[in-house]
């Protein structure tokens, strides 16, 4: 469920928008630097390619309100302990704000609301699925799942490598909160002295919940909209037909009708940048680059495996397999949906997509 992949534009004719960036380094360990008046930037570590996620701090009352928590691990902990006791003053957290459901921004949540004894504020379809995904702990892998990545393409050791990782997901998470304060689209919420509106997306996951200060001119829009990595958008075997593409796409298209161009978009991961609709027009137009190509590599037909060189620039490896796979599928099944392609299963159970 965590980020990784390049953009998908493969062909380098369409080169990254300008973007600026204000600040010349990010917060070191326990350290934390003032984007606006009240706001308050951190970084906790993850490990891996990605290394950290920005989180942020919202002066609220005599306290802070917490965007975004990190992974649960004990260096995470140590960090915000560190954090609590020097950068943010020894204060209160007041309430947790989490964007949505993915270990790396909720995984501390139900720490920090057990510590301080306040309450999670997030959107429900993050909430109920962060819950169901976690409930998976331990359990063996089903066999839908089985029958989904084999019909990609899949080979025997990479189903047996799945079949080991399977349930993972709540190894990122400290328990859960048992309730919540639901968040939902267009929602204006004071924190302290502003206003910030809710603007939901979906597509890297269900009901992301991004917050705009139309006053202070930022947008902290989590993994929504990311400066230099593409989010993750991926079918998954739980709703195999789903068309997460199309929902990402169009959601993009409404924050940027939205949300004007001269906020500060504090993202999860990599820098806070100035640049917001230039970045959106670049995603979207890089995966609507992908699905051209994509129509055009279907002149033949293709398992899903097969078509990774299309919309990546990495090589993918095992680690990355699933990733590639559920992103892979995400434009196929867009191309699905619109009549562009069409797909037949072999009698190893295997899929195979050809432009209709």
């Amino acid at each position: 469920m965590r980020d990784g992949l390049e953009d998908t534009a493969a062909i380098p004719e369409h080169p990254r928008p300008k973007l600026t960036y204000p600040f010349e380094h990010g917060p070191r360990p326990g350290e934390a630097i003032d984007v606006a008046p009240g706001v308050k930037w951190l970084r906790m570590p993850l490990g891996g390619a990605l290394a950290f996620i920005n989180v942020w701090a919202i002066e609220d009352g005599d306290g802070w309100a917490i965007v975004d928590t990190g992974i649960s691990t004990p260096e995470t902990a140590q960090a915000w302990r560190t954090a609590f006791a020097g950068a943010l003053g020894g204060r209160k957290v007041t309430r947790v704000f989490v964007t949505h459901m993915h270990p790396d921004h909720i995984g501390m949540a139900g720490w920090i609301t057990r510590k301080f004894q306040c309450r999670l504020w997030i959107s429900r379809l993050e909430f109920l699925m962060c819950r169901s995904l976690a409930a998976d702990t331990g359990r063996e892998a089903p066999a839908d799942a089985l029958s989904f990545y084999r019909a990609a393409g899949w080979d025997d050791d990479a189903i047996e490598t799945y079949r080991a990782r399977f349930g993972g997901f709540g190894r990122g998470l400290h328990a859960l909160p048992d309730s919540f304060q639901r968040l939902t689209d267009g929602d204006e919420v004071r924190i302290g002295a502003h206003v910030w509106q809710v603007v939901v997306g979906s597509g890297h996951s269900p009901e992301h919940a991004c917050l705009w200060c139309p006053e202070l001119k930022l947008m902290i829009s989590g993994d929504q909209v990311l400066p230099k990595i593409s989010s993750n958008v991926a079918v998954f075997p739980t709703e195999p037909e789903g068309d997460p593409l199309s929902d990402w796409m169009e959601s993009l298209k409404r924050i940027k009708a939205r949300v004007p161009d001269d906020v500060l978009v504090l993202p999860a991961h990599n820098d806070p940048f100035h640049g917001l609709h230039a970045r959106i027009d670049h995603l979207v137009g890089g995966h609507e680059r992908g699905l051209t190509r994509l129509r055009q590599t279907l002149a033949e037909p293709k398992r899903a495996v097969d078509v990774f060189h299309v919309l990546f620039r990495r090589r993918i490896d095992g680690g990355l397999l699933g990733l590639a796979t559920g992103e892979s599928l995400a434009h196929l099944n867009w191309l699905l949906a619109r009549g562009q392609a069409v797909r037949e299963r072999d009698a190893q159970g295997v899929d195979w997509y050809r432009a209709a």
